[in-house]
């Protein structure tokens, strides 16, 4: 094992220019091409690369017009459009500072972040969230500026910016540096208040360039595309978003993940990004349609197949035996996966929490290979990847070209290099907790480093749970191989100064339907009908014994309860990018987790 591992920059930290020059070289070298694609009534219309230079410089000289100073900060709450991706490189033409905020955050989070940016302005998606900035717009009374999107608010943003000339933008896009600020993002808390965590344009110019460059064969291939579905409010959807413009990949926007299999069967992208939870879903929706229309046993041998043949990859590569197994269930179940995603995908991201060694082999021995990374809103998204020349699934990659990863003595991950935040927004104590002198930033995960310069997450180190016996219990080992199993939706594992590790399970209400009917249980049941049924412990109970196979005897779930309702981001116990908040859920569940040791 490694304690520190780089490589070295394909692109250099930039010394002078900003985001928006990606926007200007598109329309000046190759101004017919379509560069993002805008659903209207069903249908894609394309944008070329001179079409939105001139949207962006039209809403910047609105936003001019509209008194916005340089440096000061604008809101964008909005789901994924093609507006937000319009606004967020006008705000920087006008020499402005995006702040995004997730379209579902509460009137509360609202009002913090506004309050803590400073921010004078604020683009809206819908009436509905107008709702919610009403509620605290008295507590904020430096946003003086509120646009709604769905009020045709761009075209009148434009008609404000008729009399500010192209010579008056050019002066404010020329005021941002690469030691400006680009954007605040605040953190989506899984613990207390969210913290901004300030990105200056060189730390995105850095982690675009390189992530693009080390991806090329994803980002730089003819015809690459994609369809965008995690929200550009997260850091991750985000460096996407501004990674395609880079690279010129054709780009898309999904508002509703529920509308998403019909989007990618017209859009037709060549790569997605997504969280883990998003692939467990498919993979397990896929497995219950055949398990309806009887053919699960071909699908769980397909699946097998797919994972052998994945593997054989990594250790001189699949026989001919093999290899004609591979053909046959490519007709039979992987073609239909991949003409579910569109048809052309070929590479999919993944980050946000480890995906699975399992699913990792399923996906690329399905012809989808999935690039596993890693990395915070601290770091500008990406620290490590997969990248198609090199893979080791079950990790989160090298670090990108540029970055640098470091084992502190207790197990920590230490991250370095031009990507990383500049520091937390109003917050010199927590910056100064985060970022050691010499650079090097406190990730909060616990991890390795293989010989390869791999790095493996193994959990996070204030998540960790000790045992009344002393035991160290990471609870993400145990957490994602329960979660794998398709009646799960989420779990939580708890025995902190306890006798022995327990969880609280939540059931998929997606896949429970389909439960119901092959163990024959009324169709109108519930899961809160359900919770101590024996026939459904009996199956959650297998998930749990899937998840003890990873862990030792001590550090395995001994009991559980399956919890009458799901926890979701709705109901407050899970973020916007589907990370469990762990004290929220600890402290609404107490009673189920005094129970587990009565």
């Amino acid at each position: 094992m490694l304690t520190e591992f780089d490589l070295p920059a394909v692109v250099p930290a930039h010394e002078t220019g900003n985001m928006t020059d990606h926007v200007l070289k598109n329309a000046a070298e190759v101004p017919d091409q379509v560069v993002m694609s805008v659903e209207r009534d069903g249908a894609w219309i394309g944008v070329t690369a001179a079409e939105f230079l001139a949207d962006v410089v039209a809403v910047a000289k609105g936003i001019v017009s509209n008194g916005v100073q340089p440096g000061e900060r604008i809101a964008i709450m909005s789901r994924n459009r093609y507006e937000w991706t319009l606004v967020d490189y006008a705000i920087w033409f006008a020499g402005a500072v995006s702040v995004p905020v997730y379209e579902t955050s509460s009137a509360e989070q609202v009002e913090w972040i506004l309050t803590d940016s400073n921010a004078v302005a604020v683009f809206l998606e819908s009436h509905k969230n107008k709702q919610v900035f009403d509620e605290v717009s008295v507590n904020v009374p430096e946003c003086t500026r509120v646009w709604v999107f769905d009020d045709s608010v761009i075209d009148a943003i434009k008609a404000d910016g008729v009399d500010v000339t192209d010579a008056a933008i050019e002066e404010r896009r020329a005021t941002v540096t690469p030691d400006s600020l680009a954007t605040i993002i605040y953190t989506s808390g899984t613990t207390g208040r969210p913290k901004g965590c300030v990105l200056t344009q060189r730390a995105f110019m850095f982690e675009v360039d390189n992530v693009v460059e080390g991806l090329g064969d994803v980002f730089l291939a003819p015809g690459s595309s994609t369809l965008l579905f995690l929200p550009v409010a997260h850091v991750f959807g985000r460096m996407v978003q501004l990674g395609c413009v880079r690279a010129r990949a054709r780009l898309g926007h999904a508002a509703d993940i529920k509308d998403l299999l019909p989007m990618l069967a017209t859009f037709q992208p060549t790569f997605v990004l997504a969280v883990p939870r998003v692939f467990e879903k498919i993979y397990n929706s896929s497995q219950q349609k055949a398990v309806a229309a009887g053919k699960g046993h071909i699908f769980d041998k397909a699946a097998n197949i797919a994972i052998e043949y994945s593997t054989a990859l990594e250790d001189g590569g699949p026989g001919l035996v093999l290899r004609l197994k591979h053909a046959v269930f490519d007709r039979l179940v992987y073609g239909k996966l991949r003409a579910a995603l569109g048809g052309q995908v070929r590479w999919a991201v993944s980050g946000g929490a480890p995906l699975g060694a399992r699913l990792g082999h399923f996906f690329r021995g399905s012809g989808l290979t999935i690039l596993e990374g890693y990395g915070l809103t601290e770091t500008s998204a990406a620290t490590t990847v997969n990248r198609p020349s090199a893979i080791r699934i079950g990790t989160v990659g090298q670090p990108i070209p540029g970055a640098r990863v470091k084992v502190a003595p207790d197990g920590e991950l230490l991250l370095g290099g031009a990507q990383l935040f500049s520091g937390y927004w109003n917050n010199a104590t927590a910056t100064a907790e985060a970022i050691e002198p010499d650079g090097w930033f406190h990730s909060g995960d616990i991890g390795e480093i293989d010989d390869r310069g791999f790095v493996r997450i193994t959990g996070r180190k204030k998540e960790l749970i000790v045992t009344a016996a002393g035991k160290n219990v990471a609870p993400a080992v145990l957490e994602d191989r329960i979660r794998a199993n398709w009646l799960v939706s989420q779990c939580l594992v708890v025995g902190d100064a306890r006798p022995f590790i327990g969880a609280l399970v939540t059931i998929d209400v997606d896949a429970f339907p389909a439960w119901l009917k092959q163990a024959g249980k009324p169709s109108n049941a519930t899961i809160a009908d359900l919770a101590t049924d024996p026939d459904l412990m009996a199956t959650i109970q297998s998930a749990i014994d899937e998840g003890n196979k990873a862990v030792s005897h001590a550090e395995a779930i001994k009991k559980f309860a399956i919890m009458k309702t799901d926890w979701t981001e709705e109901g407050g116990q899970m973020t916007p990018s589907l990370k469990l908040k762990r004290g929220v859920v600890m402290s609404e569940c107490e009673a189920e987790i005094e129970a587990l040791y009565a």
